[in-house]
């Protein structure tokens, strides 16, 4: 039974991500702000208020000492992440089917172009509610994102790196204006990207507004889950998987430092969303 009389219904939590997948999510969040924060310094280095945010870091030699180090730490959570996959491929025995396909998938299916269309019109007052599953298409759209911002933005950051390696063994000269280039304008798309609309789709939606805590604590009220992920939470039921991840609340001193942890770290990501509005519009118009 989901319910006893020792547990009333509303102190039940669904387990959503484990502990490892939390841990790497706190690796990208530092990771990717120190890397955003970094290069829009470097990038509008002709910006007052930018070069002031550099000497405060100990100037631009220490700026690009930290985006270099958050480069680092952005590989090992990727190299981590794959290493996973082959873990739950060869140890856990999961099925390329299981990978690829059905309710536990990441890859985007016919379904999600299906909840994308039911979603608009849900906006628009047009028809219900989608009933999503475990993945949304935006939570897919961004687990894409993240490997092609890394492999774009890093081969090409690479190669500014270690220009007279990558020019020593032949690559013409021009690669590297060419993927400099590349490596700012992908790198202020994917910091725009992150820190409006990911931020709107995890944290400012009007249901999970002002914050989502499910990625810091793991967990989510199961009535909660059972309105946002109507289809999972059926799936789980008629599979017999759901009481096995029935958890209790929290800890309060946890969600305490992880609330202070991610308002920090949307303050961060606003903030230099402001001071970028401001470059562009008002300094490089």
């Amino acid at each position: 039974m989901i319910e006893s009389s020792k547990e009333k219904k509303e102190d039940l939590y669904y387990q959503r991500f484990d502990p490892i997948v939390r841990f790497m999510h706190l690796i990208v969040i530092i990771s990717f702000i120190s890397l955003a924060f970094t290069g829009m310094v470097i990038k509008f280095s002709g910006v007052g208020v930018f070069q002031v945010l550099s000497k405060i870091m100990g100037g631009y030699e220490v700026t690009g000492f930290i985006h270099r180090v958050a480069a680092f730490f952005t590989l090992f959570y990727l190299i981590a992440h794959l290493g996973l996959l082959v873990y739950n491929k060869k140890v856990k025995k999961r099925t390329l089917k299981y990978m690829f396909s059905g309710e536990n998938s990441m890859v985007p299916s016919k379904r999600d172009a299906i909840e994308l269309w039911q979603t608009l019109k849900w906006f628009f007052r047009a028809g219900p509610r989608p009933e999503y599953g475990r993945w949304t298409y935006w939570e897919k759209f961004d687990y894409f994102a993240v490997f092609w911002g890394v492999i774009i933005i890093g081969l090409s950051g690479l190669i500014l790196w270690f220009p007279e390696f990558f020019t020593s063994i032949g690559i013409p000269g021009e690669v590297i204006n060419i993927a400099t280039i590349i490596h700012s304008d992908e790198a202020l798309l994917a910091t725009g990207f992150i820190f409006t609309i990911h931020f709107f789709n995890t944290h400012f939606r009007p249901d999970k507004f002002p914050m989502d805590m499910v990625i810091f604590t793991g967990r989510v009220l199961l009535e909660e889950f059972k309105e946002d992920r109507p289809r999972q939470y059926k799936y789980l039921v008629e599979t017999g998987q759901l009481e096995s991840r029935l958890v209790g609340p929290p800890n309060p001193t946890f969600v305490k430092v992880a609330r202070i942890f991610g308002f920090t770290a949307l303050s961060f990501g606003l903030f230099l969303i402001v001071l970028i509005i401001y470059a562009m519009v008002f300094v490089y118009r």
